[in-house]
C-alpha cells in the first residue's frame, strides 16, 4: 500500500488518530447526517439553496465519520477524511462525489458569486441525489464490517500513514 504523507502529517499532529472502534459514535454521527440531510431538503425546498448544499455535504460528511468511528478512526481534518475514503476504503466514485460536495460547500458558504440562482439550485439539486445515494452507500458499506475486517481496515491505514514513524 502507497504510503500517505498528507495523512501522515495529519496523524503525527494528531489530527488522525486510531481510537476505540464504537458502534455508539458511529450511530451517533448517521442521527446527524439524518437531520443534516432533513436541514438539506428544508433549506432546498424554501429556495435556500446556498446554504442547502452546505448542510448536503455535511449529510455526506458526517455518514463518513460514523464509518470512521466504526473502524476506529477519529479524524479532525475533512481532507483528510475524505483521503480515506479512497486510499483505505477504496471508494473512489463516493470520493469523488464527496470531494466536489466539500468544493461546492466552500464556494457558496465563504464567497460571494454572480453565479445565477438557478445554477444554484441545479448544484443544490445534484448534491441531494448525490447525498441520499452516498449516505445508502455509506451505511451498506458500515453494515457489512466485521471484526475481521476492523482488523484489517486498522492494518492497512498503520502502513498508509507509517505509523511506526510517529515522535
Amino acid at each position: 500500500m502507497k504510503k500517505s504523507k498528507f495523512l501522515n502529517e495529519l496523524y503525527n499532529k494528531e489530527k488522525l488518530n486510531l481510537v476505540e472502534p464504537s458502534n455508539e459514535i458511529c450511530q451517533s454521527y448517521i442521527n446527524k447526517s439524518k437531520n443534516c440531510l432533513t436541514s438539506a431538503k428544508l433549506l432546498f425546498e424554501n429556495k435556500l439553496y446556498e446554504n442547502s448544499i452546505s448542510m448536503f455535504y455535511y449529510a455526506m460528511y458526517n455518514s463518513l465519520t460514523a464509518l470512521l468511528f466504526k473502524i476506529g478512526i477519529k479524524s479532525e481534518n475533512h481532507s483528510g477524511s475524505i483521503l480515506l475514503l479512497r486510499s483505505l476504503i477504496n471508494q473512489e466514485d463516493l470520493f469523488k462525489i464527496l470531494s466536489n460536495a466539500k468544493k461546492e460547500r466552500i464556494d457558496k458558504q465563504y464567497y460571494v458569486t454572480a453565479e445565477k440562482d438557478e445554477l444554484t439550485k441545479e448544484i443544490s439539486e445534484e448534491l441531494l441525489e448525490h447525498a441520499e445515494d452516498f449516505i445508502l452507500n455509506i451505511k451498506i458499506i458500515i453494515s457489512k464490517i466485521t471484526n475481521e475486517s476492523v482488523e484489517d481496515m486498522r492494518k492497512r491505514f498503520k502502513e498508509l500513514i507509517s505509523c511506526d514513524e510517529k515522535k
